[in-house]
């Protein structure tokens, strides 16, 4: 009976052994390949701006990856431009907001005004709506008034959880998109 215990206990020490030491090799070369299913172009760019404008850059880098799929010349069917998907009007008055004297509509198309501009509206909105994030990732799409309306009428909570009662499709989807993109990134280039 001693004999069979201590057989166990040696294939147990074996089994727990190899479990660790297939997770290290796991964890060693999940990353590498996650991170080139889910690159970021541009990080210095995006990671140099935010951090001017106090965001998280890995936030910043999924809503880049979510407006324009890091295409820097994208131009949507509304006419937002660049990496951010900026509206002119929208980074005309944040350009005004942020000092920017010699900013032009021209400068959208350059990735660190589009990015700079971005990053700073991106944390306007955050501090607008307190610090919640899918708050200001929906009023990032369909306008902070209309966010706050959503709000005050009861239509939707701001909560995560309650997404789905975001009553404009596309800022459903939006907001889904940028909170797993920036959760995805969080895991795999966090600290």
């Amino acid at each position: 009976m001693m004999g069979r215990n201590f057989i166990f206990a040696v294939r147990m020490r074996t089994l727990v052994a190899t479990a660790l030491l297939v997770g290290v090799v796991v964890m060693t070369f999940i990353s590498p390949f996650w991170k080139l299913v889910y690159p970021i172009y541009y990080y210095p760019v995006i990671q140099h701006e935010a951090n001017l404008s106090r965001v998280n850059p890995l936030l910043v880098a999924a809503f880049v990856r979510v407006e324009s799929h890091f295409r820097e010349d994208d131009v949507s069917h509304a006419g937002a431009i660049g990496l951010m998907q900026l509206m002119p009007g929208t980074a005309s008055w944040a350009a005004q907001k942020m000092d920017m004297s010699k900013y032009s509509r021209a400068d959208l198309a350059s990735p660190s005004v589009n990015v700079r501009l971005g990053s700073w509206y991106v944390a306007y909105l955050l501090q607008m709506f307190h610090g919640n994030l899918p708050e200001a990732i929906a009023a990032y799409n369909a306008g902070p008034n209309r966010v706050q309306r959503w709000l005050s009428n009861g239509t939707w909570s701001g909560e995560e959880m309650t997404i789905n009662d975001i009553p404009v499709r596309e800022t459903r989807h939006f907001v889904a998109r940028v909170l797993y993109t920036f959760e995805t990134f969080s895991r795999f280039y966090g600290k």
